[in-house]
């Protein structure tokens, strides 16, 4: 696999109703919004939408995965029966990163009580870093906030160098910042 000279973001939308176009997309919309605040270009996003069947989320996961420094996945991560992006991304990815489902639950329990029901993960897939996301356009910026500088620094050790850079005002401040090692 050859790692593209511009970083391709992957932006996976997990739902039946998006897929059969019975609902507008907004997960992956918010995402690439998100992506575009907060990220320095250049960059390029690849998106695709998906129904909740695993085998559907496991190849579109390896699909993107083959050329994306990073995939976000948005829906499909609460305790319904049809919700299996997290066993689709465990079933993908050969090192999981649990962290990141902790961090992003302990920060979105302090806003929504329910959130705790939320099963999203992160994992490394192949070279690319995978991180599940809820469907809730207000819910991915809630999630992201808490781990996006941990976000270039898993990429690069997954990529094996740079590619993803945060804007500047989003680097973390009193700490040694991981993308730059500098305190900011």
């Amino acid at each position: 696999m050859s790692i593209p000279p511009t970083p391709v973001i992957g932006i996976l939308t997990v739902s039946d109703r998006a897929f059969a176009r019975e609902y507008e997309d907004r997960g992956g919309p918010a995402i690439s919004a998100y992506l575009t605040s907060h990220f320095l270009p250049p960059f390029t996003v690849e998106t695709a939408i998906v129904p909740d069947e695993q085998p559907q989320i496991e190849s579109a996961i390896k699909r993107l995965a083959t050329t994306c420094a990073l995939v976000l996945t948005t829906g499909g991560t609460g305790p319904a029966p049809r919700d299996v992006t997290p066993e689709a991304t465990e079933a993908c990815c050969q090192r999981m990163l649990p962290g990141f489902g902790e961090r992003m639950r302990a920060v979105s329990v302090e806003k929504v009580p329910t959130a705790i029901l939320s099963r999203q993960t992160a994992g490394i897939c192949d070279r690319c870093l995978v991180v599940n996301l809820p469907g809730s356009p207000k819910a991915i910026a809630e999630c992201l906030d808490p781990v996006l500088p941990a976000i270039p620094h898993a990429v690069r050790l997954a990529r094996g160098r740079n590619t993803l850079k945060l804007k500047p005002e989003f680097h973390p401040t009193g700490r040694m910042c991981q993308e730059c090692n500098v305190t900011h």
